[in-house]
């Protein structure tokens, strides 16, 4: 049996999201003339960049959400649900000035909704995929 290390299981994770988030940004490319990136090597380094942000903002909200699930009130349930929005909303924005600054003219995401559907694409292209890579693992085993 092959044991897998942490950071080998950080690498695959990483890897496997960055080759989604390749397919996701040139199928939009393709099907969206909003979208717009002059090479496949930049796509490559615009899905690393993607999941860097991705993964930053992800772990913003996880710690601005936990902070507020450990108050009690309705004030902060309130509070928790406005500062997510916020951070998820302004994110998109963030996302587009990001790119465009490492990118400049070499990689147009379209406008606001289009980021907004850009990153829900590939959260669902994402999750579909730890699905399927969960599902085909091994089932227990029952002894006779």
């Amino acid at each position: 049996m092959i044991s897998i290390s942490p950071r080998q299981r950080t690498f695959g994770s990483y890897t496997a999201d960055v080759l989604i988030y390749i397919i996701v940004l040139n199928l939009f490319v393709e099907h969206f003339d909003s979208v717009v990136i002059d090479s496949f090597t930049i796509s490559i380094f615009t899905a690393v960049v993607l999941k860097i942000l991705l993964d930053a903002i992800m772990a913003v909200e996880h710690r601005v959400s936990a902070f507020f699930t450990k108050r009690d009130g309705a004030l902060s349930k309130f509070l928790r649900v406005v500062a997510v929005w916020m951070i998820l909303f302004a994110s998109k924005f963030l996302i587009l000035e990001v790119i465009d600054i490492v990118f400049g003219e070499h990689v147009e995401l379209g406008g606001f909704l289009m980021v907004i559907g850009l990153v829900i694409a590939l959260m669902v292209a994402q999750a579909v995929f730890r699905k399927i890579y969960v599902s085909l693992g091994d089932e227990p085993q029952s002894v006779e």
